[in-house]
């Protein structure tokens, strides 16, 4: 190859990654922003509260009641995973056996990834699906994760209201799977009745529902 093509090839090559640099980076900035745009202030809010009535103290002492902690605060009052530990084991006693409460030290990182890993082992066995639960790198490195950790912390309040608890309450209940069985001549009686898609309301309307009722803690 000569000079010449070798100083072409090599302009070229680094062209496309240069490009490709472009477009991933740009990638990664529009990730985050998706994921930051739907951390909710009102969601977090919720959460906090509904913590703090199960736990009986304050997320952050001294924070205002009235006034959501923010991402950044709220992460860093979970991040240890101690208070994520004692909200299961207040859900469900003894689900973590051991807490670790370690203030500083080499070892307190793999003590805070520990008490993380048991707290999602437990909700795991309390109900909550792979799906609603987040990683543990999303509580701890700060990587616009707060949004995953936020909604499992309401997957676990709804599974406490399916699994009977009785104390403050976060969301609506879950919905339970309830198969109905009808014998032919129910399904029969059926075909014979006119849907509200043709305009026979028989006498209905939408007095007394209830739409896009937000969701709320009841103690």
């Amino acid at each position: 190859m000569s000079q010449s093509s070798l100083v072409g090839y090599t302009s070229f090559t680094r062209s496309v990654h240069d490009r490709l640099d472009f477009y991933s980076g740009n990638l990664a900035t529009s990730s985050r922003g998706r994921i930051n745009q739907k951390y909710s202030l009102e969601l977090e809010q919720q959460a906090r509260q509904w913590m703090e009535a199960v736990l009986q103290r304050e997320l952050v002492e001294g924070a205002d009641q009235n006034m959501p902690l923010g991402e950044e605060q709220f992460q860093l009052a979970l991040k240890d995973g101690v208070l994520l530990c004692e909200l299961i084991n207040e859900l469900k006693p003894g689900s973590v056996k051991k807490i670790n409460r370690v203030q500083s030290g080499s070892f307190k990182q793999f003590k805070d990834m520990e008490n993380i890993e048991n707290f999602l082992k437990a909700i795991a066995n309390y109900g909550v699906s792979t799906a609603d639960k987040f990683g543990t790198p999303n509580l701890t490195d700060r990587n616009n994760g707060m949004t995953y950790v936020l909604n499992c912390i309401h997957a676990v309040g709804r599974a406490a209201q399916k699994n009977g608890y009785t104390g403050p309450t976060l969301g609506p209940r879950e919905s339970q799977h309830n198969p109905r069985n009808f014998d032919e001549q129910t399904l029969h009686a059926g075909q014979t009745v006119i849907g509200l898609q043709y305009g026979f309301t028989g006498g209905a309307s939408q007095k007394g529902m209830n739409f896009g009722k937000a969701r709320s803690i009841n103690d």
